[in-house]
C-alpha cells in the first residue's frame, strides 16, 4: 500500500503539471484531479474487509469499489515504472526530426504504458477463475504400505466474497467431487470478512465426496470475523469436521492416520507456533498437521509431524518470474511461498488455493485444487 500510495502521489504530480502548461489558471481540472485521488482514499479503506460492517455502510459496493481502486493502483504503479524508464526514449523521440518515425516510437510507447492495465485486467477477468486442478506425488520415507498411493485433496483460501461467487464455487467443489479423494481436507479462509456467504460456502464445501469425510481447519479470516465458533458448528452439522487443536485417527488398512488441526498460527507470534501441538503426535502412527499458515513448517518437523499442509499466501496471488525466481508480496513474510517443501523426513504442502484478497486478481498464480498422491521413499 505505501508503494500505491507513493505512485498515486507521483502521478498525480504528473497530471498537476500537465494541467498548468495546458489549462493554466483554470481550477476544474485541478477539481477533478483531487477529487479523483479523494475517491482512490476512499476506495483504499474500502479495501479492508471490516471496513463497511464497522461502519454499518452497504458491504459490497464498497468492496466492489475497493476492489477496483486496488487493480487500478496496480496497472497505474506499473505504468509509472514504465514511464520513468521511457524518460530517456522520450527525449529521444522528441528530437527526432522523421515525423513517421516519431509517430511510431510514441505508438510503441503508449502500448507498452498500456500494458499493465491489460495484465491486471487479463488477472482480474481471467486467470482469477481459471480454477486448474495440481496432482503431486509426495514422496515420504517410512510410509506404510497401506498409505501408499492415498489421494489427499486439499482445497484452501476459497474466501467466497464479492469476488468469487457460489457459482464459480459450486464449479470448483464438481471438480473435486470428480476426483475421487481417499480424504478431504480444508485450510481456512472460507470467507473474507463479515458478512461474506459462510452458510453457502460451507454448504457448497459439504457437497464434496471422499472415502474418510472431510476435515478443515481455521484460517486467519474466521478470526479476524469472529466466526470461528459458527464456522465450528455449522460444519459439523454439515458433516466437515473441523480440527481446533484436536486430532483424529483415521485407519487405512492397517495403517493409523493421525490428522490434527489448529487454528491460525499469527505471524506476528513465531516463538508461540503450534505451543502445545505437539501432545498431539502420535508415535507410530503418520503425523499429517493442517496449519493455514504455512510457516509453521520448521516448527511441526521438529515437533514429529510428517506431513503439513497450508495454504494463507496465495502462491503469492501477484507473481512475476525474474531471472527463475518468482517475486511476490508472500516472499516477504514467509519462505514458504507454493508448492512442496521437505526437511529431514517431514513435507509440506503450501497451496495456491481458490480466491483472492485485496487486489481482485491472480497473475502468474492461477487457483488450484489440489491432489497429493503420498508415495514410498
Amino acid at each position: 500500500m505505501i508503494i500505491f500510495f507513493f505512485a498515486q502521489w507521483r502521478i498525480t504530480a504528473l497530471w498537476l503539471r500537465a494541467v498548468r502548461r495546458r489549462w493554466k489558471a483554470r481550477v476544474w481540472p485541478r477539481v477533478a484531479i483531487y477529487g479523483f485521488d479523494a475517491l482512490i482514499a476512499a476506495g483504499c479503506m474500502c479495501s479492508y474487509y471490516d471496513v463497511p460492517s464497522r461502519w454499518s455502510l452497504p458491504a459490497l459496493p464498497l468492496t466492489l469499489l475497493g476492489g477496483v481502486v486496488l487493480c487500478y493502483l496496480m496497472a497505474a504503479t506499473g505504468v509509472l515504472v514504465i514511464y520513468t524508464l521511457l524518460a530517456p526514449v522520450r527525449k529521444h523521440v522528441a528530437a527526432e526530426v522523421d515525423l513517421g518515425r516519431r509517430r511510431a516510437l510514441n505508438a510503441a510507447g503508449g502500448a507498452l504504458m498500456a500494458a499493465p492495465f491489460a495484465v491486471v485486467g487479463y488477472g482480474a477477468l481471467v486467470q482469477r477463475t481459471d480454477f486448474r486442478v495440481r496432482e503431486i506425488d509426495v514422496t515420504l520415507p517410512g510410509l506404510a504400505p497401506d498409505l501408499d498411493g492415498l489421494r489427499l485433496l486439499q482445497l484452501s483460501d476459497i474466501h467466497l466474497s464479492a469476488f468469487l461467487s457460489e457459482g464459480e464455487l459450486a464449479r470448483v467443489v464438481d471438480a473435486a467431487r470428480e476426483l475421487r479423494p481417499h480424504l478431504a481436507l480444508v485450510t481456512g479462509d472460507l470467507i473474507s470478512g463479515p458478512g461474506d456467504p459462510l452458510d453457502a460456502c460451507i454448504r457448497q464445501l459439504a457437497r464434496i465426496r471422499s472415502d474418510a469425510g472431510i476435515f478443515a481447519c481455521m484460517g486467519n479470516h474466521e478470526s479476524f470475523a469472529g466466526v470461528e465458533t459458527y464456522t465450528e458448528m455449522a460444519g459439523e452439522q454439515a458433516g466437515i469436521h473441523f480440527l481446533r487443536s484436536r486430532r483424529r485417527q483415521l485407519r487405512f488398512g492397517s495403517a493409523v492416520m493421525n490428522l490434527a488441526g489448529v487454528d491460525y498460527q499469527s505471524m506476528s507470534e513465531k516463538s508461540r507456533y503450534l505451543r502445545g501441538a505437539e501432545r498431539m503426535v502420535a508415535p507410530g502412527a503418520f503425523n499429517v498437521l493442517l496449519s493455514h499458515n504455512p510457516d509453521v513448517f520448521p516448527v511441526a518437523a521438529r515437533q514429529g509431524y510428517n506431513l503439513v499442509l497450508a495454504g494463507h499466501t496465495h502462491g503469492g496471488q501477484v507473481t512475476i518470474e525474474i531471472l527463475e525466481q518468482g517475486i511476490n508480496p508472500a516472499r516477504f513474510f514467509t519462505p514458504f511461498v507454493y508448492g512442496l517443501y521437505r526437511t529431514d523426513a517431514a513435507a509440506a504442502y503450501v497451496t495456491r488455493g481458490i480466491g483472492t484478497i485485496g487486489v481482485p486478481a491472480r497473475i502468474g498464480a492461477p487457483p488450484e485444487i489440489s491432489v497429493l498422491r503420498l508415495r514410498k521413499a
